[in-house]
């Protein structure tokens, strides 16, 4: 069934039906777009909610976030964020998919709709042109015919006359004759009119206006299956992102069952332990024989006993650490019980040891590039490297002076004097190099040959150590002498295995196919490494 057939004579029904659908989308847009600002807004609240209960980056180093019920709730946070996301998501697509492509369809088809009104309202106007001629032509015949009447009859009249004479008679009659030619070509035309206008009016109610119809039916059907397809993707969209919400949901459960009520018990053990002993038992002070009593208070670090302990001597702070009697902060770490004094100054000496093994990576890179730019001054001039190197050999020395400082206090604190290892090997400001021992303690001797001390490391690595798998290739675009020790010769097209990659210092580690490994300048190669 179709428009055009069962509702020829709707036109005006038809008109308000379209109008009303296009209404109807225009109103789901504007649900949708409300809907997308809900998202949006309630997005912006998750993530200021997350941002506001998440620590700032200096509260992370408190002890408190090694627990596992305060890394769980940062990790909620987190999550939380990661949902505001989706969220936001959810609101991106809603407004590209739903709210823009809508509006755009719904502009085509205002277009396509008034065009077919117009269609309509030009048939329309059409037909009415053509019956308004019908209509004239049918006054005028049924105006000529009755003026040939009356010509008729007076020219009857006439010729019963019997005062009238011949030549009246005949006027009489060719008036007659002329106005019933008139009637009859009037008669004619209003004929053919009524011709035109039936076919016309044929075609406007069984062509034209049915076709026009159907056009608009074809519209308003497309129109709500464009919409039906926007009430699913209103579902659709939020679906698409349901599995990360999920695995954000997933997360918080993780979260919630990650924390770990009886290790947070030992990591406050393990924050908090002063190392202290229990206070012994109090001796009796027998003043009947006149026992020097200030003798007893003689020990202020050691707790006097319960209510020193618990902090509720509010008269004398025995209680070293107590809130009421905080000692000032001390490089050492002195002020912290013996046992948070260890790991503090343990921490300590960890921290400068990255930082000295840093600068001596530095350093022999320095080395290696100025031993480099002597042998080959068209790669560089050796001496802009002095400032570098002298600036390296002076955090180095301070470094060492810091680390021997801090491993004295450590044994003093009872701790193990070991720390982490580092390479020995540095330079002075005019490129020598100076040998010193892991501890941090100069030695006496100095190398007399810097191309034996510069790259003694290297060769101690490659008998020590297994050879490592290769990380990928690389070809070589120029020659190299590799004159200097640690480094390797090679010819330009030459291809060799890269076994470590360039550090920042220039300098790639490479194997031959016999075996021989050596440091090439990383500008030298083109280098491929293993997916």
């Amino acid at each position: 069934m179709d428009w055009g057939t069962e509702l020829w004579d709707q036109y005006d029904i038809i008109e308000k039906h379209t109008q009303s659908g296009l209404e109807l989308v225009e109103k789901y847009v504007k649900f949708v777009k409300e809907r997308t600002e809900i998202e949006q807004n309630y997005a912006k609240q998750l993530r200021n909610l997350s941002k506001k209960y998440n620590p700032k980056r200096s509260s992370k180093d408190e002890p408190e976030c090694r627990l596992s019920s305060n890394q769980s709730f940062l990790d909620i946070l987190n999550e939380m964020n990661d949902y505001a996301g989706q969220r936001e998501l959810i609101a991106e697509n809603l407004m590209m998919n739903v709210c823009i492509d809508l509006t755009k369809y719904l502009q085509e088809l205002k277009q396509e709709r008034k065009m077919y009104l117009m269609e309509a309202k030009k048939a329309q106007q059409c037909l009415e042109s053509t019956y308004k001629q019908l209509d004239s032509s049918k006054k005028r015949f049924e105006r000529e015919w009755r003026e040939a009447e009356r010509a008729a009859q007076y020219a009857e009249k006439t010729d019963q006359d019997i005062n009238a004479t011949k030549a009246d008679v005949e006027k009489a009659k060719q008036q007659a004759h002329m106005r019933a030619h008139i009637a009859e070509e009037c008669k004619n035309d209003y004929a053919s009119q009524l011709q035109k206008y039936n076919k016309e009016q044929n075609q406007f109610y069984f062509n034209d206006m049915p076709l026009i119809f159907n056009k608009l039916q074809d519209l308003d059907e497309r129109r709500v299956q464009k919409l039906a397809q926007g009430y699913i993707l209103f579902s659709d969209t939020e679906k698409h992102v349901m599995p990360i919400i999920g695995k954000c949901l997933e997360g918080i459960t993780k979260a919630g069952n990650n924390v770990n009520e009886k290790n947070d018990s030992m990591v406050v053990i393990e924050q908090n332990k002063s190392g202290f002993e229990r206070p012994g038992d109090v001796e009796f002070e027998d003043y009947s024989q006149g026992i020097n009593r200030a003798s007893s208070d003689s020990s202020l670090g050691t707790p006097k006993g319960p209510m020193d302990l618990l902090g509720k001597n509010k008269s004398k702070n025995f209680w070293l650490f107590s809130k009421r009697s905080k000692p000032p902060v001390t490089e050492d770490f002195a002020h912290l019980p013996p046992e948070q004094r260890r790991k503090r100054l343990q921490q300590k000496l960890e921290e400068i040891c990255k930082e000295l093994q840093k600068e001596v990576d530095q350093s022999e890179a320095l080395g290696k590039m100025k031993d480099v730019y002597e042998k080959n001054p068209q790669m560089g001039d050796p001496a802009s490297l002095a400032s570098q190197i002298s600036q390296t050999s002076q955090n180095i020395e301070r470094l060492r002076g810091e680390l021997s400082k801090y491993e004295t206090w450590l044994a003093e604190a009872g701790g193990r004097g070991d720390t982490l290892r580092y390479k020995a090997h540095s330079f002075n400001n005019n490129g020598a190099h100076d040998v010193h021992s892991p501890d941090g303690a100069h030695s006496d001797e100095s190398t007399p040959d810097p191309s034996q001390a510069i790259y003694a490391e290297f060769d101690d690595d490659f008998e020590d150590e297994e050879l490592t798998a290769p990380i990928g290739k690389c070809t070589a675009m120029y020659n190299f002498p590799g004159a200097s020790e640690g480094t390797i010769s090679m010819q330009e097209g030459e291809v060799l295995a890269v076994v470590e990659e360039d550090k920042g210092d220039g300098w790639t580690r490479v194997r031959r196919n016999n075996g021989d490994e050596g440091y090439i300048p990383t500008s030298y190669v083109t280098i491929t490494l293993n997916k």
